[in-house]
C-alpha cells in the first residue's frame, strides 16, 4: 500500500474525498422527463396512427350544428335573359333575411354544371333550390334528379314561348313519380321564395 504524504492532514483530506463520493453514489438521479418525441404512441406492426378520412354522411352531421354565413336558397336559371324575373325571388329572401344566391346555369347546354351544382348542393348548405326556365323548362327536372333538397319550378314566359308559356308549365309540372318538383304560376318568382321561406320555417 502506497504511503500518504502529508502526515495526518494528507490522511484526512484523503478520507473526506472519499466520503464526498460515498455521498455522491447515494445522491439519487434527476427524474428524466420523456421527450415529446417519446411520449407519442408508438404504433405497433401494421397499425397506422393516422385517422381515417370522415365519411360524407358525418362531414354532413357536424356542418349541421355549425352557424356560417352559407346561402340557404339556391336560385338558378338557364339563361342571363331570365335574371330580371328572377331578381324578383331574391328581393323577396333579402326581405325575409333569408341568405341565397344566383346562379345561371343551362340543363341543356352545360348539363354537368347543373348535376355537380344540385349533387354538392345540401353539403355547402343549401336548403332550397328555386329553378326558373322557359320553354321546354328542363332545368327544375334537371337540378331535382341529382338531389333530394327540394326544389321549385318557376316557369318563364319569352319570345319563344307557346301557347302562351303553357310549354314551361307543362315542362315543370309533368315530373315522373319519384322526382317532385313544386311549381309556381308563370313568371311568378316572388311566390317560389315565399315558398322557400315557409319551407324554411323562415
Amino acid at each position: 500500500m502506497r504511503a500518504l504524504r502529508g502526515g495526518p492532514r494528507g490522511a484526512a483530506s484523503y478520507a473526506s474525498r472519499v466520503n464526498e463520493a460515498d455521498e455522491d453514489d447515494k445522491r439519487p438521479e434527476p427524474e428524466q422527463r420523456p421527450s415529446a418525441q417519446e411520449g407519442r404512441p408508438a404504433g405497433g406492426h401494421g397499425i397506422s396512427l393516422v385517422p381515417e378520412p370522415l365519411a360524407e354522411a358525418e362531414v354532413e352531421s357536424g356542418l349541421e350544428g355549425i352557424d356560417v354565413d352559407a346561402p340557404r336558397v339556391g336560385i338558378v336559371m338557364g339563361s342571363k335573359s331570365d335574371m330580371e324575373k328572377m331578381e324578383k325571388a331574391a328581393e323577396e329572401l333579402s326581405e325575409r333575411g333569408i341568405l341565397h344566391e344566383l346562379r345561371v346555369m343551362s340543363a341543356h347546354r352545360e348539363p354537368d354544371m347543373v348535376a355537380e351544382y344540385a349533387k354538392n348542393a345540401r353539403m355547402r348548405g343549401l336548403r332550397v333550390i328555386i329553378a326558373g326556365a322557359g320553354i321546354s323548362a328542363a332545368l327544375p327536372g334537371a337540378v331535382a334528379a341529382h338531389t333530394d333538397l327540394p326544389v321549385i319550378g318557376v316557369p318563364l314566359s319569352g319570345r319563344l314561348t307557346a301557347a302562351g308559356g303553357l310549354d314551361a308549365i307543362l315542362s315543370i309540372v309533368q315530373m315522373p313519380p319519384g322526382v317532385p318538383v313544386a311549381c309556381v304560376g308563370l313568371d311568378n318568382a316572388r311566390n317560389a321564395a315565399v315558398l322557400a321561406a315557409q319551407i324554411l320555417g323562415a
